[in-house]
């Protein structure tokens, strides 16, 4: 699953294409890419005809796209597209003679004849919203369906004092605790591997027994490595992830630990090992980052399963 930075990268590549873009029509070819909007595909595009797109926005994996309200001087926005990518979603800037993808759901067209906007999906898992636009209480507004996330540490506004406080007031290890999205947003498997073994701590470690001095070094890598990736285009293991022109990220030619089960560590020389986690796989080094003492394993080795 994309996470913050391959999130990001999109967000960026749709706010170059598609900001201030009057949405001409919308076509829904598949429902289930629409699902989350209770109202159906038609009161869905209804609602987007016609608008004016005032940029694009995110929180950790979620994008919106701010619609401003028809007539409105000050061209408030008041509600937003919201998407989340799942599993294998991909949205991509296309000129309207294009082919169309095999497993394209949604297409938008706008009024100035430019590339049009296509949601692709093959496993739909990801999906597409109308929702209203809220106060956060900072200054800023969220589509309702976000409004409940944590803000992501690239995020401005994002307070490290609360986010060691929240670390620290848990017993989980540590690695669940980074993909709690209440806690912190956008981390994910990839990038919660690759932080952690920057900081040299197991995953496994309650977080309540970390030091603050050592969940704003571990805050430290997590914001690195995002930055590292989003430098490369994110990370792509296969063809799904991509950002709006088509094209696929390299940071996986930089990750120390995730994926390199076997391979020895860069730091110590000891091979990399990979362990079940939460119907996936955690990688760490065995020699870098001890487990914890009076604390299971995280599981038999994934090969071993």
């Amino acid at each position: 699953m994309p996470e913050l930075p391959e999130v990001e990268v999109v967000r960026r590549g749709l706010d170059t294409w598609v900001r201030s873009r009057t949405i001409r029509d919308v076509e829904v070819l598949h429902s289930r890419a629409v699902r989350r909007h209770e109202a159906g595909s038609t009161d869905f595009s209804a609602r987007i005809v016609g608008r004016t797109v005032a940029g694009a926005s995110r929180r950790g994996k979620y994008l919106w796209l701010p619609l401003t309200e028809p007539g409105k001087a000050d061209h408030v926005a008041g509600s937003a597209i919201v998407g989340h990518l799942g599993m294998s979603g991909q949205l991509l800037i296309e000129p309207e003679e294009a082919p169309d993808e095999r497993h394209l759901r949604v297409r938008f067209r706008f009024d100035d004849a430019g590339p049009e906007l296509r949601f692709v999906d093959q496993r739909t898992f990801g999906g597409l919203a109308v929702a209203d636009l809220l106060d956060d209480g900072a200054g800023g507004l969220v589509p309702s369906p976000v409004a409940h996330i944590a803000r992501d540490p690239l995020d401005p506004g994002f307070e490290d004092a609360v986010f060691v406080s929240r670390v620290r007031a848990k017993d989980s290890g540590i690695k669940r605790v980074l993909l709690d999205q209440t806690v912190a947003s956008g981390v994910g498997n990839i990038y919660a591997d690759e932080a952690l073994w920057r900081a040299r701590i197991h995953g496994e470690r309650p977080s309540s027994r970390l030091t603050s001095p050592q969940v704003n070094e571990l805050l430290a890598h997590v914001r690195d490595v995002m930055e590292a990736a989003l430098a490369q285009g994110g990370t792509s293991f296969d063809a799904l992830y991509v950002n709006v022109n088509g094209q696929s990220g390299y940071f996986d030619r930089s990750l120390a630990a995730y994926g390199q089960e076997g391979l020895p560590c860069p730091r110590c020389g000891t091979p990399i090992r990979r362990v079940a986690f939460m119907n996936r796989s955690s990688y760490f080094c065995p020699q870098c980052q001890r487990p914890p003492r009076g604390r299971a394993p995280q599981g038999r080795p994934a090969a071993e399963r």
